[in-house]
């Protein structure tokens, strides 16, 4: 009796663990109270900074916070208006580029990503040095058909001198697919390439792309959801799309907004606050998400 007792509980333990291990996503740290709306999330200083921003109806402002939560620092962007931020990202020299493309009603004309120069981030203000606009040559009216809602975004990167989008699908009849723009890295107005499409899954709450980010070394890719990741691996050159692809699961609902790399191997995630959920910052190994998916 006893052992069958011991081999119980020990059965029990593993279990738990087992479940347990599943569902939870390591927590960082919660964010302040007065970021409510992170919606794009970037590192600097090997990972030790986490710059955020905020989306529509938020000020044109980036937070500079420690591994811990606490805010350090607060850039107000001159000459840049927060018509919709949706995602951050920084280049080899450490100049930081916001992503004013939000587009839920797929109508806007004013698409732009504002550029900070790695020198003016220590200042409380900074003008942005440089306005990168840009339009889809494929839109042809504003808005489209419900079922060509193909023009909004949340999520970029930049790798080698050209930002990459990822529209977030808001066509009726949801499929998943997310279209790949590249536009350059150049101030003036310029038209986006298309470069391709990747269908994610087909359930728009757990697979419509809010963030995207590459890794430091440029050899992964990733997309994130409210539940997912998907990383690219193998690929040439830019050709995210045709390399390998591995869907990880985060065993964990919220509305995650923001997605980068602390290196190779580790991913930092964000999330929205919304009622008594999210509005915290995870931590995660991508190789534990291997083990998990």
């Amino acid at each position: 009796m006893k052992t069958i007792k011991t081999t119980f509980f020990l059965l029990s333990l593993t279990l738990l663990f087992c479940c347990t291990t599943k569902k939870e996503l390591p927590v960082l740290f919660q964010l302040p109270k007065k970021l409510k709306e992170v919606s794009g999330i970037t590192t600097s200083d090997n990972g030790k900074s986490l710059w955020v921003i905020e989306d529509s109806g938020n000020e044109n402002k980036v937070y500079q916070l420690d591994r811990e939560g606490a805010i350090q620092h607060t850039v107000t962007v001159g000459n840049a208006t927060n018509t919709d931020w949706e995602d951050l990202t920084m280049d080899e020299h450490k100049n930081m580029y916001i992503g004013d493309f939000g587009n839920n009603d797929n109508t806007r004309k004013d698409l732009v990503i504002y550029k900070v120069n790695a020198a003016d981030l220590a200042q409380p203000e900074a003008n942005s040095s440089a306005s990168i606009h840009f339009s889809y040559p494929e839109q042809k009216a504003f808005p489209p058909k419900k079922t060509e809602l193909w023009y909004d975004v949340e999520g970029f990167f930049i790798w080698k001198d050209n930002f990459y989008l990822f529209t977030k699908n808001r066509s009726k009849g949801f499929d998943g697919t997310t279209l790949l723009y590249r536009v350059p890295n150049k101030a003036g107005n310029h038209k986006a390439e298309l470069l391709g499409s990747f269908k994610t899954c087909d359930i728009y709450n757990h697979c419509a792309v809010t963030s995207a980010a590459i890794s430091p070394d440029g050899k992964q890719m990733v997309l994130l959801s409210h539940t997912k990741v998907w990383l690219f691996e193998d690929f040439k050159n830019d050709d995210f799309f045709n390399g390998k692809v591995t869907r990880l699961e985060l065993n964990h609902m919220s509305q995650k907004e923001a997605i980068t790399f602390t290196d190779k191997d580790t991913l930092i995630i964000a999330d929205e606050k919304v009622k008594k959920n999210g509005g915290k910052v995870y931590e995660v190994a991508i190789k534990t998400l291997k083990t998990k998916s």
